[in-house]
């Protein structure tokens, strides 16, 4: 019999959508030091953080028991609340500030396997009993506490200061308001109108959260002026329907509590909640419903923070390639311009055909040459070595030139970008310099490129060596003449260099096709031209390598834009599904 098939229902979609947005999310980086780089990372941190510690895992437990996160300003009394409420000192408050270090949970025993598993808040580390029994940081460290007197169904969770002095505990209560399924927000007759406290508010508020507000410490004879202005303040924000408690200003007994009759409204308002599962469970969806609501900018934002991160490596990258590029063209133009055969090379050049003679008659040159290589038989250096040792200084030198201003240029353009400046500080590259291994590179290359020529010689005047042209020049004489005419071109010299440029060009080339014919010159030096300009492109390309190596490293994820949009595209459409 066939089996059936069937696929997930809305809300298993949805489940899976969120989870892959997890994983997915919690793997990405923002590597770039762009705009709003800072603050998307940490919306990117709260948005995993979130997934993981609240909406992933009440989606899978609608049932679970509500927990009720209790926070607010340093020194409002919500260590004080929370242990009158359940009649035990659970929760330790003090002087001290911060006063609340580890969050503390409470929760009615049948329950707390519920929170001692790692089900919720998993990146903490859970402790249980009177002893901390753990060397985690207190801002790593959950602490479970069962109470019986807390009815089931509800568990009461106080969170560290949001305006802590502590930058740990600012993240941790953050952190712990976004898993809550309902906010106990706590402040005081003196303080309810700070601004820390209401950009909290104003963020439950945009997210559709559950809130109660406690008014704690509230002086008898000013509690219906600063109730009403309290209320009249809370729908100015939007959150006219939250229930608004007020705790007046009254002495501890001897556990430091608050005498029942003070909290007797917030302990009944609870208790009915704890014993109401449909009251449950409008409270869970409307505050999972309004994080789920609050992704899609969340997510947004996130995709265009990574679409920021992709256009500035872009940015660098070309300014790399800009600079780089510049200097290809810039040893292009000296390779082919007569540039080089000035000064050293010059010199080398008169040596080999002897001073003067290049500018005579070209008649009976071969004979003239021919006397002056067979010196190389008696033991004199091969024709042409110290020439071909002016070639190769003299390339050497204008690849290296080439390459220090490329890295200059790129060095300052990246300085004045704060994604490339910061990649910068984090590398020990010599600003305005090419590598240190550059020049050596580019030797071993020219006289690479030398033997190339050598070669080429070689195989195109295997027939030719037997002629007398061939044999008074050898291959060395004729691969340096080659060389010359590689660089034999005038374009930027001036004045008499222009004469020396054309009469050195013109007399290695009648000299070549008198040995090759005219047509095989022409295939030589374009062969020889292609080779070493694909040599320095490599050199140049290896030496940008060094720039293009810092934003490899630092991986910005092509795709992480368009994935998030697509994510959020599957979430949009399961939630539809669902409801």
């Amino acid at each position: 019999m066939l089996g059936v098939v069937t696929s997930a229902g809305p809300h298993e979609r949805l489940l899976g959508a969120l989870v892959e947005l997890r994983d997915r999310a919690s793997g990405a980086r923002l590597p770039l030091q762009v705009a709003r780089a800072d603050e998307a990372r940490k919306e990117l941190k709260r948005l995993v953080d979130q997934l993981d510690d609240y909406v992933i895992p009440r989606l899978r437990q609608l049932d679970a028991p509500l927990l009720a996160v209790v926070g607010g300003s340093t020194g409002a009394g919500k260590s004080t609340l929370i242990n009158s409420l359940v009649g035990a000192a659970v929760s330790a408050p003090g002087v001290l500030r911060p006063t609340t270090r580890a969050p503390v949970l409470v929760c009615n025993p049948q329950e707390q396997e519920w929170f001692t598993s790692q089900r919720i808040l998993p990146g903490l580390s859970r402790t249980t009993g009177a002893a901390s029994g753990t060397t985690e940081p207190p801002h790593m460290t959950l602490h479970v506490v069962p109470v019986a007197s807390l009815p089931a169904g509800l568990a009461l969770l106080d969170a560290p200061d949001i305006d802590s002095v502590v930058t740990e505990n600012r993240e941790l209560a953050i952190q712990l308001l976004a898993a809550a399924d309902l906010w106990i927000f706590v402040t005081t007759a003196a303080r309810y109108a700070d601004a820390v406290p209401w950009d909290f508010l104003a963020a439950a508020q945009e997210r559709s959260a559950a809130i109660a507000v406690v008014l704690d410490r509230v002086p008898p004879e000013a509690t219906d002026e600063v109730t009403a202005h309290l209320a009249r303040m809370l729908a100015s924000h939007g959150l006219g329907e939250a229930p608004l408690f007020v705790v007046p200003e009254c002495p501890l007994d001897a556990d430091r509590l608050l005498p029942p009759p003070a909290i007797e409204p917030v302990r009944i308002w609870l208790e009915g909640l704890a014993a109401d599962a449909e009251q449950r469970s409008r409270v869970v969806r409307r505050t999972l419903d309004g994080a789920l609501d609050s992704f899609s900018d969340r997510i947004m934002g996130l995709a265009d923070a990574a679409d920021t991160q992709l256009d500035a490596s872009a940015r660098l990258r070309a300014q790399v390639d800009a600079a780089y590029s510049h200097a290809v063209r810039q040893v292009g133009d000296g390779l082919s311009d007569g540039t080089l055969l000035r000064g050293e090379v010059l010199a080398r050049w008169q040596e080999f055909v002897g001073t003067g003679e290049f500018l005579r008659s070209l008649q009976g040159y071969v004979s003239r040459i021919r006397d002056r290589v067979s010196a190389a038989v008696r033991g004199k250096p091969r024709p042409g070595t110290d020439l071909q040792i002016a070639l190769e200084t003299g390339v050497e030198a204008l690849i290296g030139s080439a390459a220090d201003e490329a890295a200059e240029r790129t060095v300052e353009s990246w300085r004045a970008d704060p994604a490339g400046s910061a990649l910068l500080t984090e590398d020990e590259i010599d600003a305005g310099r090419a590598s240190a291994d550059l020049r050596e590179s580019a030797a071993r290359e020219v006289r690479a490129w030398q033997g190339y020529v050598l070669d080429l010689v070689r195989s195109v005047g295997a027939s030719k060596r037997t002629t007398a042209r061939f044999l008074s020049l050898g291959v060395n004489g004729v691969g340096v003449l080659v060389m010359i005419v590689v660089f034999a071109h005038t374009a930027g010299l001036t004045g008499a260099e222009v004469g020396v440029a054309a009469g050195t060009g013109v007399l290695s080339q009648k000299l070549l096709e008198a040995i090759f014919g005219d047509q095989a010159v022409r295939e030589l030096a374009a062969d020889a031209r292609r080779n070493l300009s694909e040599r320095v492109e490599k050199l140049l390309s290896q030496d940008a390598q060094r720039f293009t190596d810092l934003l490899d490293r630092a991986h910005v994820d092509p795709n992480l834009g368009g994935w998030f949009r697509s994510q959020q595209a599957a979430i949009d459409a399961a939630r539809s599904a669902r409801a």
